[in-house]
């Protein structure tokens, strides 16, 4: 059987900015923070717009050796008016002493860790009603303003 080539389109950087974290403990399945996220920008080829206020937050979970496992959802409104819904879930890792310069607000090359998403939108807007229908990755990085994603579909 042949592989199927992967392919990918860059359609915009997402670059966010958040807040205090609420921390709801450590269970069994790593320390719970949920963490607002208070601003952000798209730009991009295929999508322009911010966040809007008040509709977004990450519920992280940070495990013993650093890793940190993402679920955001959060608002997007185009330039144009039109609203997408974005959720995304992923994984950061790296070794811990860069994990902890990273975490300190130093910044950090991000090449010396993972931090990878896997994106999907939801819209009634017929302008980007293809967004409906794709499989996202958000490639990351963690300067100390927030973190910001290259978002590309994969097709």
């Amino acid at each position: 059987m042949t592989t199927l080539p992967l392919q990918s389109e860059f359609l915009f950087r997402l670059a966010l900015s958040a807040g205090a974290p609420q921390m709801a403990g450590t269970a069994t399945n790593g320390e719970l923070r949920i963490i607002p996220v208070t601003g952000g920008t798209a730009e991009g080829p295929r999508f322009t717009g911010e966040l809007v206020p008040g509709t977004a937050a990450d519920w992280l979970r940070v495990f013993p050796d650093g890793t940190a496992h993402m679920d955001v959802r959060l608002t997007l409104k185009s330039t144009s008016g039109a609203i997408v819904y974005m959720h995304y879930t992923g994984v950061r890792h790296g070794p811990a002493e860069v994990l902890a310069r990273m975490n300190s607000g130093q910044p950090t090359d991000p090449s010396e860790y993972y931090f990878r998403t896997a994106i999907r939108f939801e819209t009634g807007s017929e302008e980007f009603a293809w967004m409906n229908s794709i499989i996202a990755v958000g490639v990351g990085q963690r300067p100390p303003s927030g973190p910001t994603y290259d978002v590309y579909a994969i097709g």
